[in-house]
C-alpha cells in the first residue's frame, strides 16, 4: 500500500525527502508555539480586560456617587481604554452569565470568574469590532465596551504567515534545484534508449553532479567501443564477402562453359545456395546502423510492399484507416515488412495486411492461412540460423536468418513483435512500435 501512494519518479521521491521533514518540522513547532505562546498571550490578554473590569467595579464601590463615578469614567475612557456607563436600577435578565455572540478568546469567561466574581453578560457581535461586557452590581448593571483586539495577538498571525510564507519560498527554490539535478539523469536516460533505437546522441554531453558526471563519461566510453566494434566488424565482413565472391564468380564462369550436365547443374545450385547464405549472413551482422531515423509515412511504405507481392501474384488484402507517421529507417523499415510478407507467402495462399494506431502504439499485423509455428517454437524461430524445415533447400527453408532480422529491426526501432495464432488459421506476426 505504502509503494502504491509513494512517488516513482527521482525528482517526486527528492522532493518527498524534502517535504515531510519539513512539513513534521511546521507541525512541531505550530504546536508548541500554540502551547508554550499563544495560549499564554491569550490568558493574559483575557486577564488583564477582566482585571481592568474588576478595578472599575472596586472604584464603583468604593466611591458610589456621582463624583465619583464620573472620575471612574473618566480613568476608564483615559487609562484603561474602554467606555463604561452605570444603568442604575436595572437588573440582568437571570444571574447565569451569559454570552451573546461569539468572544475573540474563551479564556476571557474563566478570567472574568476569576477578577470579577459577580454575573455579567457578553454581547459579542461578529460585525463590530467591540465587545461589551454587563456586570451586575447592588445598585445596578455597570457596561463597559472595549475592543475586541485588547483580546487579539497579531504575533500568531504574523508567526503563521511567516512561517508558512518561508516554508513555500523554501519548497520552491528546493524544486528548482531538484528538477536541475534530475535533468541531467533524465538526459542520460534519454541517450542510453535513443543509442539502443542506433539514433543519434551526438549532442549528449555530461552535466550536473559529479557522479551523474561519471555516468554519463562511462556511458559514452562504452558508446564509442560498441561503434568502434560494429564498425569493425562490418568492415571484416565486408572484406571477406569481397574475398568469397571472387572465387564464386570465377566458379560460376567456368561452370557456365561446361555445359548443362546433371552434376554441372548441382554445382551451380551449390554455388547459388552459398550465395545466398553469404547474403543473409551480411544482412543480419550488417543490419542498417548507417541509416538515419527520420519521420516516415509507413503507410506508404505498407503500400509499396503490398504492391511488390502483387506483382508476384501472391493473394494479399491490405487494411489502413489513416495515414500514419512513425520515426524509423525506411529501408530498414521496409525489408523487415517485406521479410514477414514473404515468409507468410511462402507457407500460405492469401496474406493479410494491416496497419492501425491502438492507444499510444502502432500495430502492423500480417496474418496467413498457412500451416502456422507450433507455440513452442514461436521463441526459436529468432534465433540466429533456425529453421524448422531441416531441409538444406534454400527454396524451402532459407538460411535462418529471416525472423532475426526482422525482430533485430523491430527492436532497434524501440518496438517488439509477436509471434499468435492467426484468426485465418496460419500465423499471425504483429509489430509494435511505440509512439
Amino acid at each position: 500500500m505504502i509503494k502504491k501512494i509513494l512517488p516513482r519518479s527521482l525528482l517526486g521521491r527528492s522532493l518527498m525527502i524534502l517535504v515531510v521533514p519539513l512539513v513534521l518540522l511546521q507541525v512541531i513547532s505550530a504546536f508548541i508555539f500554540y502551547e508554550a505562546h499563544w495560549d499564554k498571550v491569550s490568558k493574559y490578554l483575557a486577564r488583564g480586560l477582566a482585571g481592568d473590569v474588576g478595578a472599575l467595579v472596586d472604584m464603583i464601590r468604593n466611591d458610589p456617587g456621582e463624583d465619583g463615578l464620573a472620575r471612574t469614567f473618566l480613568i476608564s475612557r483615559q487609562r484603561f481604554n474602554m467606555a463604561a456607563s452605570l444603568r442604575k436600577g436595572e437588573i440582568l435578565a437571570n444571574n447565569e452569565n451569559i454570552v451573546e455572540g461569539s468572544i475573540p478568546d474563551p479564556f476571557l469567561l474563566s478570567a472574568l470568574d476569576e477578577r470579577v466574581g459577580l454575573p455579567y453578560h457578553i454581547l459579542a457581535p461578529t460585525d463590530k469590532k467591540t465587545l461589551t461586557i454587563e456586570v451586575q452590581l447592588s445598585d445596578g448593571v455597570l457596561s463597559v465596551t472595549a475592543l475586541r483586539k485588547r483580546l487579539f495577538s497579531s504575533t500568531t498571525y504574523v508567526f503563521v504567515l511567516w512561517m508558512v510564507g518561508s516554508s513555500m519560498l523554501l519548497f520552491g527554490v528546493a524544486i528548482i534545484f531538484m528538477r536541475n539535478q534530475v535533468r541531467p539523469i533524465r538526459r542520460l536516460a534519454q541517450a542510453a534508449d535513443a543509442f539502443g533505437k542506433r539514433q543519434n546522441v551526438a549532442r549528449f554531453k555530461p552535466e550536473g553532479a559529479r557522479e551523474v558526471r561519471q555516468a554519463a563519461t562511462a556511458f559514452l566510453k562504452m558508446k564509442a567501443r560498441i561503434e568502434r566494434q560494429i564498425e569493425q566488424r562490418t568492415h571484416m565482413l565486408a572484406g571477406v564477402s569481397h574475398d568469397l565472391r571472387t572465387p564464386l564468380t570465377r566458379m560460376k564462369l567456368q561452370l557456365a562453359m561446361m555445359g548443362e550436365e546433371d552434376d554441372i547443374k548441382d554445382l551451380r545450385d551449390d554455388i547459388q545456395e552459398m550465395e545466398h547464405m553469404l547474403e543473409g549472413y551480411l544482412d543480419f551482422v550488417r543490419g542498417e546502423g548507417e541509416e538515419e531515423p527520420e519521420d516516415t509515412n509507413i503507410s506508404h511504405i505498407l503500400a509499396s510492399v503490398v504492391q511488390g507481392i502483387k506483382r508476384k501474384d501472391i493473394p494479399i488484402d491490405y487494411e489502413n484507416i489513416e495515414d500514419l507517421h512513425l520515426q524509423v529507417r525506411p529501408n530498414a523499415f521496409k525489408r523487415c515488412v517485406t521479410n514477414l510478407v514473404e515468409n507468410a507467402g511462402r507457407y500460405g495462399t492469401h496474406i493479410w495486411l494491416s496497419l492501425n494506431q491502438r492507444n499510444d502504439a502502432i500495430e502492423v499485423t500480417v496474418d496467413d492461412d498457412g500451416p502456422g509455428i507450433p507455440e513452442d517454437m514461436r521463441e526459436e524461430v529468432f534465433k540466429p540460423f533456425f529453421r524448422l524445415d531441416k531441409s538444406r533447400n534454400i527454396q524451402t527453408g532459407g538460411v535462418g536468418l529471416g525472423l532475426s532480422i526482422v525482430r533485430d529491426v523491430v527492436r532497434a526501432h524501440g518496438g517488439d513483435i509477436q509471434l499468435t495464432t492467426s484468426p485465418q488459421g496460419g500465423l499471425r506476426a504483429r509489430l509494435r512500435f511505440p509512439v
